[in-house]
This record gives C-alpha cells, sequence and structure tokens, in this order.
C-alpha cells in the first residue's frame, strides 16, 4: 500500500513589502497560527488567479527568510521580468496566496561543537538570515561565520541587518565582500573580490 506525502497547506495574505536591495523585494505575509518551520526551510508559493501568466506558470519555491520567533512569514526575491514577479510586485495588501511546506533540512546542525560556514551570494543569503536572526533570538552556542559576496552594498540583501547582528551574537562573524565596490556610491572598507580559498583561511 503506497502513501502520499502530506504537508500543511494554507492560504495567506500579503501584509507589507520592502526594498531589501536594488530590484530586490521583501514580501511579508500572515504566519497562521500554530504553523511553525525550522530556520532555513522552504514553501512553495502559489498566486491565486493572476490577472497575467506565461510559460513558468504560477508558483515558485522560496526560502523562508524570517525566523521562527517572526511574527510573519517573510520571502525575498530578485525582481526579475516574469509574469509571477510582476504580478507579485503589484499585488495589493491584503491579496491572498496559496502557501504549501515547509520544506528542506537546510538547518543549523544540533551539534554546536563545531564551527559552521555559511557560503552566501546575492539572494542566496535568504535561508542564512532565517538562521541568523533564530541563533541570536535564542542565543544558541553555535559559532558561525558567514561569508557573503555581491557586487556592491547596494546589491546585497540584508547587509545592515547582518552587520548589525554581530552586536547580538558574539558567535557570529561577518566577512562580507564585494566584487565592484568600485562602481559603489557607497563607501566599502570590507573584503573585495571573490570569496576564495585564501580569504577563508584568513578568517
Amino acid at each position: 500500500m503506497s502513501t502520499v506525502a502530506t504537508w500543511p497547506t494554507f492560504v495567506s495574505k500579503l501584509k507589507n513589502r520592502k526594498e531589501v536591495a536594488e530590484r530586490t523585494i521583501a514580501f511579508r505575509f500572515e504566519k497562521p497560527s500554530g504553523w511553525t518551520f525550522k530556520a532555513g526551510q522552504f514553501i512553495d508559493m502559489t498566486l491565486l488567479d493572476p490577472s497575467e501568466t506565461d510559460s513558468e506558470g504560477n508558483k515558485r519555491g522560496f526560502s523562508i527568510a524570517s525566523g521562527p520567533h517572526e511574527e510573519t512569514l517573510m520571502v525575498t526575491t530578485r525582481m526579475r521580468d516574469t509574469a509571477f514577479k510582476r504580478m507579485l510586485k503589484i499585488m495589493p495588501i491584503g491579496a491572498a496566496v496559496k502557501i504549501e511546506g515547509p520544506f528542506g533540512d537546510l538547518t543549523l546542525p544540533n551539534n554546536a561543537s563545531r564551527a559552521v560556514v555559511f557560503l552566501a551570494g546575492g539572494i542566496g543569503i535568504t535561508p542564512f538570515r532565517s538562521m541568523l536572526v533564530r541563533a541570536a533570538k535564542e542565543k544558541l552556542p553555535h559559532r558561525i561565520f558567514l561569508f557573503y559576496s555581491n557586487r556592491r552594498p547596494e546589491d546585497a540583501p540584508f547587509l545592515e541587518e547582518l552587520q548589525l547582528l554581530e552586536r547580538e551574537n558574539p558567535n557570529y562573524k561577518l566577512i562580507a565582500s564585494m566584487t565592484e565596490s568600485e562602481k559603489s556610491q557607497r563607501p566599502w572598507n570590507g573584503e573585495t573580490g571573490l570569496i576564495n580559498q585564501e580569504m577563508l583561511a584568513r578568517h
């Protein structure tokens, strides 16, 4: 007898949206009472009866960028020119989407005796943001190093928040690097160039 895997499915309403880097928007949705996830997991989101669609369809997978303790469910995305993202960008506050999940096991290890090293670039920061805010909130003992690469500070989602988290969590260190810092309108005194073996060894 075969069994079919089931997972929570619910309808959630958009609460707000905010630009967190150039061409990158964070969307916060209602989180149902009693629904839980582990920091680092992802969901599938389906637009309900959008006025526009294309061959890529109305469903996308998103890492959850919010921490489990936060009141809303946040996903963050680069705004490419697809029907899905055009509809998401103009969706009115209070509009509903279908959410399935959570899925995945990209989560902090239970064993806190070994250091954890995160390597992230651009929008790939989202699951790590979830884990880092959880670690700070719960004062976890894990020693965490985040290597975070972007072209410019303007392109780096959550950069200022990730810098501030170092003050909250003495076990966490951010090593942010910019590959095109000379094109930035902001001063940058951190690492430059691609993350490589020399940079990893130095930190």
